[in-house]
């Protein structure tokens, strides 16, 4: 009879001796996947992602490499590319993209200009240990904390846009009865994941105010050979899109701010696509016919094309 109720106590205690980890991340906005709605991509370059936090900045601290800052910047640029809504262009490797095409003899490579530039640093962030030892147990929690602030620069204007900062935090924690169970060692992956958590606050509303404002193209030649305007499929752009011609407004200076700023501008016609051409984002272009309106092809940076809202 002892044996019966010995064993059943036997199982629960091994039961409660089993170690406990879980990974939490808070302040975290993301959202099951949703089907990809069409949408005209913009440009866009990550052009500095910092470190300001004083974490792991010893007497041998390398500014150009650290880890913190190329982690931030690499699931920043992971996550946008994974909305497929831009097209991203490389910006903090250029000196060793420059460097192969140098080795290649490519004379054909152009560098291309963003519409946003996105710039980011990791301003917080910090790590903690917190143990709990009672008379039959101990448990302890490894906790990261991580804050990413992003500012989004129109390149058209030099217009901050948005800036927002956000919060993320990680933690694993274990507890083991009598002796019996394991114990968490360090744990590096949390560090991925509270940044991660702070950028997926981030990367929607870049998203939303990058997409709110009109997507524009421009004309590249207007004679007897046809029209043509620039951008193609990878910025899908298709067969039978209408875009609203605009004549560039007055450019005056702003006396409150100093800064030049562009009048509203005038529609003066609508064009729709007839053929989209080009084996790269650089060299992709689309034929287009004047569906309204008309414009002087003699004057074609006088005008641009934009996206009908």
């Amino acid at each position: 009879m002892r044996k019966i109720v010995f064993v059943p106590a036997l199982c629960l205690l091994l039961a409660a001796c089993t170690t406990q980890q879980k990974v939490v991340q808070v302040q975290s906005q993301v959202q099951p996947e949703a089907p990809q709605e069409l949408s005209l991509k913009r440009k866009v370059a990550i052009a500095r992602f910092s470190n300001e936090t004083q974490y792991a900045k010893g007497i041998f601290y390398d500014k150009e490499n650290d880890p913190i800052s190329k982690q931030a910047m690499d699931i920043l640029s992971t996550k946008l590319a994974a909305s497929q809504k831009f097209i991203l262009l490389e910006r903090d490797g250029m000196d060793k993209i420059l460097e192969e095409i140098e080795l290649a003899g490519n004379n054909n490579y152009q560098q291309v200009g963003a519409d946003y530039l996105i710039l980011g640093s990791v301003t917080e962030f910090g790590r903690k240990n917190v143990g709990d030892v009672n008379a039959f147990s101990r448990s302890k929690t490894q906790t990261v904390q991580a804050g990413v602030s992003i500012r989004l620069v129109d390149v058209s204007t030099g217009q901050i846009i948005y800036s927002e900062e956000a919060k993320g935090q990680a933690e694993t924690s274990n507890t083991t009865v009598m002796g019996l169970g394991e114990r968490t060692d360090y744990d590096a992956t949390l560090s991925d994941k509270a940044i991660s958590a702070a950028i997926s606050q981030l990367t929607e509303n870049i998203i939303n105010n990058c997409m709110n404002r009109p997507w524009k193209s421009y004309f590249l030649s207007h004679d007897e050979n046809g029209i043509f305007i620039s951008g193609g499929t990878s910025q899908n752009i298709q067969i039978g899109d209408t875009f609203d011609v605009v004549e560039k407004g007055k450019e005056v200076k702003n006396p409150q701010t100093g800064m030049m700023m562009e009048l509203p501008g005038k529609t003066v016609g609508k064009v729709r696509i007839t053929f989209c051409g080009g084996d790269s984002p650089e060299s992709e272009f689309s034929m287009v016919e004047f569906s309204q309106g008309s414009i002087d092809p003699d004057q074609l940076n006088n005008y641009y094309i934009k996206e009908i809202k």
